[in-house]
């Protein structure tokens, strides 16, 4: 059983947790560990955190006791807790990697307030005219203005100048240390005042106006280097072609060229494959195309061995490398990946739809609102009798399985699977990140009045994209995905508090995740 016990060393009070035993022999002994000690002003004990934290696990809280001891009921009813952990990664990660000392340099006006707005939308999935609710429960952040109206007026004031003033200084840092990637996207808009929007290649498939964006992102840091509009479908070989030739002149270095399969074509490839364009690609085919088809045809019954797996952050996946004949005089690198536990979803998932509409094409052989989905999966005859009998297409359902799970990608400089898909896998996660933050800016339906506020909007939407691809490299680096989502991560900062009272801030003691947490991404300790 254990008890505490108060030493006095040298005119200070020590707390021991004193465990009383019998040795082997039967006789007593007592193990001491130090706990803490008592404060000389206030005469309170004062708690080492390992010993808050044992008895937290316990079950067995000891800061309720604390407080009772150093405060008033009425000092503890008047005591603000705050969040403060997941505010601190963002800005840990933010001067680690220079993006706070360029934004103070580049933007001191506005600073404080995109770098808030940012940090908001990497935290929460909100509009962001709910900014104001986050800043107020969260410590660190000191006051500036992120009200609707003042973010509405934000979006209006920062020009061009200050724009491209970050991005040169941004890309400055990166410059020597490696090569870019573009990658594509696009975001539709009901606007009527933004001059550049037109129809084009849109991946939500939507049927309305679109501004298209190029993101230039560095290959080693992962990171968002730059981003700009263009106009025109990358399906034409001219838009592109212009559109290379822009970024590569801002950077003054060569590009490889990330693109999905929506992008494909064959006169794309040709144009970047020919010797006067210099360009280098990873490229995604879709399996409308004869080429990528015959790929996976070719490895089907050679790729599933242990010697081709490759493990990329929480996925092992399988993948082979190889080179093929390009037009009539050209090769060019292939790769093929299979991703088993998404074909064994696919499979799944397909299996058991069929399964119900069979019971419902029993119940109802004549639905109408059904009939078109019966007709691909199932085939309904009417028999003399009146009767139905309901039988599954089989080759229907091997049809559109026969490519589920893989993908084929093929690049003129690019020879090793690994390393392709790790470099197309960093340009989805940018990707989707921006997708993500497309809700919260509103930028999915962008209703606004000038040129000026949408590319502001995007630019505020860059910074926190930077944010959230630093958190994937390093989660990716650190196998915390094989633990938790990005997600729970941020979840699992946001739980570290800080309690103000009577004038004293107290920080709540850092559970062994946060710890973790903070020490893959070489922060200190919170104080």
């Amino acid at each position: 059983m254990s008890s505490i016990i108060k030493e006095t060393i040298k005119g200070h009070i020590y707390l021991y947790e004193s465990e009383s035993y019998r040795d082997k022999n039967g006789q007593p002994r007592s193990k001491r560990i130090l706990i803490g000690k008592i404060d000389p002003e206030t005469g309170n004990p004062i708690y080492k955190n390992e010993y808050i934290e044992r008895m937290n696990a316990e079950g067995k809280p000891i800061m309720d006791e604390q407080y009772e001891k150093r405060y008033s009921e009425d000092d503890v009813k008047k005591s603000v807790i705050k969040e403060l952990g997941a505010y601190y990664l963002y800005k840990g990660i933010a001067e680690r990697i220079g993006l706070l000392g360029v934004l103070r340099d580049t933007l001191p006006d506005y600073w404080m307030q995109i770098f808030t707005i940012a940090c908001f939308l990497v935290s929460c999935d909100e509009p962001v005219m709910y900014c104001t609710d986050w800043v107020e429960r969260t410590d660190g952040l000191p006051l500036c203005a992120v009200s609707a109206p003042s973010i509405s007026k934000l979006f209006n004031e920062i020009t061009f100048s200050d724009r491209n003033g970050f991005f040169e200084a941004w890309r400055e840092i990166h410059k020597e240390k490696e090569y870019f990637a573009l990658d594509i996207t696009s975001i539709s808009t009901y606007s009527e005042f933004i001059e550049d929007a037109e129809c084009g290649h849109n991946r939500d498939e939507e049927h309305l106006p679109q501004i298209n964006l190029c993101l230039l992102l560095g290959e080693q840091s992962r990171l968002p280097i730059y981003q700009t509009e263009y106009s025109g479908s990358l399906n034409d070989v001219s838009t592109l072609k212009t559109t290379l030739e822009t970024a590569a002149s801002l950077l003054m270095t060569n590009l490889t060229v990330v693109m999905d399969k929506g992008f494909y074509k064959a006169t794309n490839v040709n144009s970047m494959m020919s010797a006067k364009a210099g360009v280098q690609f990873l490229l995604a085919m879709p399996f409308s195309n004869n080429f990528a088809t015959a790929q996976v045809d070719n490895v089907r019954e050679c790729i599933d061995l242990a010697e081709n797996n490759i493990n990329i952050g929480e996925d092992s996946i399988l993948g082979l490398a190889r080179q093929s004949q390009w037009g009539e005089n050209q090769t060019i690198n292939v790769h093929v990946f299979y991703n088993f536990v998404k074909a064994a979803i696919a499979k799944r998932d397909l299996y058991s739809k069929v399964t119900s509409l069979v019971q419902s094409a029993k119940n109802d052989p004549t639905n109408k609102e059904k009939k078109k989905v019966f007709n691909k999966y199932l085939t309904i005859n009417k028999n003399d009798n009146a009767d139905y009998s309901v039988q599954i297409s089989q080759d229907a359902i091997n049809a559109e399985l026969a490519h589920s799970g893989w993908l084929v990608t093929v690049s003129n400089c690019i020879k090793n699977a690994a390393e392709a898909i790790k470099i197309y896998r960093a340009k989805d996660v940018v990707e989707k990140g921006f997708y993500r933050l497309k809700n919260s800016l509103e930028l999915g339906r962008l209703r606004v009045h000038s040129e000026e506020a949408m590319q502001n909007k995007l630019f505020v939407g860059f910074i926190a994209l930077i944010i959230m691809s630093y958190i994937h490299c390093v989660m990716l680096d650190n196998g915390l995905y094989n633990k938790m989502t990005m997600k729970k991560l941020i979840l699992i900062m946001e739980k570290s508090r800080v309690i103000y009272i009577k004038g004293d801030r107290i920080v709540m003691p850092l559970t062994k995740e946060q710890k973790d947490i903070l020490k893959a991404f070489k922060l200190p300790p919170i104080l």
